[in-house]
């Protein structure tokens, strides 16, 4: 029996046969789970353990996301800084928090200025502030359009003549503005003048918005065509559609032939196929973080002013014309 139990392979282990060892008097140990201090993380562990390493840094990020604090300072290479602000503007864009999201959308262009699809979105981000806008412009309008009785005037500023053109003495000339002079019609003039220059100061805001999303626009259409001739299948088709798109987008500006040429003009003056082709086979550059923050423009001003300045100059002697155009977009 023996023999024939070693022939098959049913020999046991030494161990099968050792005693069992005995049981510890008393009831066993209560579990204690472990705990950690509240962010035990956040301090410095010196540990060679990769894993552990890895587990810090997962939670550094989760909370940093959870207090929505994406520093750019820490990217090392210019893929990380872009990813950093890839996630920023999805995250703004989500919390429809349009002045951060156009922001992040300026950093990004400003990294890759010859990135189409980044224009794009500019652009529909600038259109996404006109409906605030073209209604604060449509109110200013309509209360303008009423009569300037006192009776109007009371019904509107709930507080007496002199207490509202108190409030805006610090704003108008010193002769527009008698205070306790009883002139009921000097009291009116200024109301009035007040009342137009707000409507004039709205309308300049709201041409400005859309002059931005035009150009923005028009450098994405640009740059697409200039992709053009270099994609087929797909990528053509993408690229085509959303020409057209532009296009149908351009109708609504209503601006002139000549003032469409002169923002196409301006916004294509750096667009030539060598640094077209230089930016789709960008290297990730290394420069450390210092030096990657200065690639990034640092205000929404100095990105407007290096890519829409230069527009706006030009378009300030036809002001006028521009004013006589705007319409409130549907």
């Amino acid at each position: 029996m023996e023999t024939g139990c070693w022939l098959l392979g049913g020999e046991f282990e030494d161990s099968v046969f050792e005693e069992r060892r005995e049981r510890r008097p008393g009831p066993p140990e209560s579990y204690r789970a472990k705990r950690c201090e509240p962010q035990w993380f956040c301090e410095e562990t010196g540990s060679s353990d990769d894993v552990e390493a890895l587990t810090v840094q997962k939670f550094k990020g989760d909370l940093a996301y959870r207090r929505q604090e994406y520093q750019e300072n820490k990217a090392t290479n210019t893929d990380h800084i872009t990813t950093v602000l890839y996630l920023q503007f999805t995250i703004c864009s989500s919390l429809q928090n349009l002045e951060k999201t156009i922001f992040c959308l300026q950093k990004l262009i400003s990294l890759h200025p010859f990135n189409p699809w980044n224009w794009g979105k500019l652009g529909e981000a600038y259109l996404n502030l006109e409906p605030a806008l073209s209604a604060s412009l449509a109110s200013s309008q309509k209360e303008n359009s009423f009569t300037s009785s006192d009776t109007a005037i009371k019904s509107s500023f709930p507080h007496s003549g002199k207490d509202y053109l108190l409030c805006f003495s610090e704003t108008l000339p010193e002769s527009s503005v008698e205070v306790g002079s009883g002139n009921k019609q000097k009291n009116e003039k200024a109301l009035k003048d007040i009342k137009n220059r707000m409507t004039e100061e709205r309308a300049a805001v709201l041409l400005e918005t859309r002059m931005k999303a035009c150009a923005s626009f028009i450098r994405t259409r640009l740059l697409l065509q200039l992709a053009q001739s270099q994609q087929t299948s797909f990528a053509l088709e993408r690229n085509l559609r959303t020409q057209q798109e532009i296009e149908d987008k351009m109708k609504r500006f209503s601006f002139k032939e000549d003032t469409l040429l002169l923002i196409a003009e301006v916004m294509g003056e750096d667009i030539v196929p060598e640094k077209l082709r230089d930016e789709v086979h960008t290297e990730v550059k290394c420069v450390g973080p210092a030096a990657l923050t200065t690639l990034v423009i640092g205000s929404s001003k100095e990105f407007e002013d290096k890519w829409f300045r230069k527009i706006k100059d030009h378009v300030h002697p036809f002001e006028n014309q521009f004013h006589s155009e705007i319409q409130i977009l549907p």
